[in-house]
């Protein structure tokens, strides 16, 4: 019974804890989305914008002391893509642990499995035929597809294998498929010079060209798969004593991969769709949360990876739009920046934090 007593107490304890840092991530990202739809050329007011979405509430009776020109810049300018950026950035964020969790590397990513590639071979193909006529609402669809079709490639060929359940094989068929789609995209580009610069516009990410459109062709991918993930959480905790413990205890390894991994690529892609690549968060985020909260455990980790990664992905977007103002900065380069040297800390403590 003391030991019972104790285990309740540590658990309780747990709890509570997680409960703290869920809200003071909630906390952060609203903080950051306010600075995302504050700073701009044109100055709007706190004040402005609490009274302006305050009067599209029901039976609040608050006016808004925005014109109509501040008005139309929230509400068609800033405010989509700020939810867009907390879109993509959770999605990525959420992806990238999950990925980890899964395959028990503290260096997977997003596209790991080559949804960068396949994307960006889609998205190549739709601006190079654009010229002969194919519209442009295909790039955000084809580069969704690519990067679906290029995981389910490496999942069958990381598979081939009869009898083969390590996940070191689906990592070295990503590498594989990845090595060879982007040589494709390369002789592609090459083959079409004209189009070197719409391309890597594409390949270095940016949210400036986003709006309400892409935040509801998206929104249904990224909530259902994100579900899935959360759900799968306290399952991809057991998979971190490893797969042969894992299976004895009742959990189904490989079946629970193969979810992860198509969930976890579904947000990828639809991310990368409407956002093209942005690097290094999938990987900057999870390792921020383990540092933080000195927790390795999913039902932890993957919930405050998706806050913090909308956050993290807003915050760079401010940055990428007012470092060189009135010049906007690719916001893949901001997240490398960041990144880059990130990896040193990621390579000091995984140890310690695995």
């Amino acid at each position: 019974m003391p030991h019972a007593s104790r285990a309740g107490h540590a658990d309780a304890g747990h709890e509570r804890l997680r409960v703290r840092w869920l809200a003071a991530a909630v906390l952060l990202l609203a903080a950051v989305a306010l600075a995302g739809l504050l700073v701009g050329p044109a100055g709007l007011s706190p004040i402005g914008i609490f009274t302006e979405v305050a009067s599209h509430v029901p039976f609040v009776g608050v006016d808004s002391r925005l014109d109509d020109s501040g008005a139309t810049i929230l509400w068609e300018l800033r405010a989509p893509r700020v939810v867009l950026g907390a879109l993509v950035g959770a999605a990525l964020a959420l992806a990238g642990a999950s990925y980890q969790g899964a395959f028990r590397n503290p260096l997977a990513d997003p596209y790991l499995l080559g949804v960068a590639a396949g994307a960006g071979l889609g998205a190549t193909l739709v601006i190079i035929f654009r010229a002969q006529g194919a519209p442009s609402t295909l790039l955000p669809p084809a580069a969704f597809a690519g990067g679906l079709a290029a995981v389910f490639l490496a999942y069958g060929l990381g598979r081939s294998r009869l009898g083969d359940r390590s996940s070191v094989s689906l990592i070295l068929a990503g590498v594989t498929i990845t090595v060879f789609l982007t040589a494709v995209q390369t002789f592609l580009q090459q083959w079409h010079w004209e189009t070197l610069q719409e391309v890597y516009s594409f390949i270095l990410g940016g949210l400036g060209t986003g709006g309400w459109t892409d935040v509801v062709t998206v929104l249904p991918y990224i909530l259902v798969s994100g579900c899935v993930l959360l759900v799968c959480a306290r399952r991809l905790d057991v998979l971190l004593v490893g797969d042969a413990e894992a299976e004895s205890l009742g959990v189904r390894v490989a079946r629970l991969r193969l979810v992860v991994v198509v969930a976890a690529t579904v947000l990828t892609s639809a991310a990368v769709a409407v956002s093209g690549l942005i690097g290094f968060i999938g990987i900057i985020v999870p390792h921020a949360v383990r540092l933080m909260t000195r927790a390795s455990g999913g039902r932890v980790v993957l919930p405050l990876a998706a806050l913090c990664g909308a956050a993290f992905l807003i915050g760079c977007d401010v940055i990428a739009r007012t470092a060189l103002a009135p010049a906007e900065l690719p916001i893949g380069v901001v997240t490398a920046f960041f990144g880059a040297p990130f990896f040193l800390v990621v390579l000091r403590t995984s140890r310690e934090i695995w």
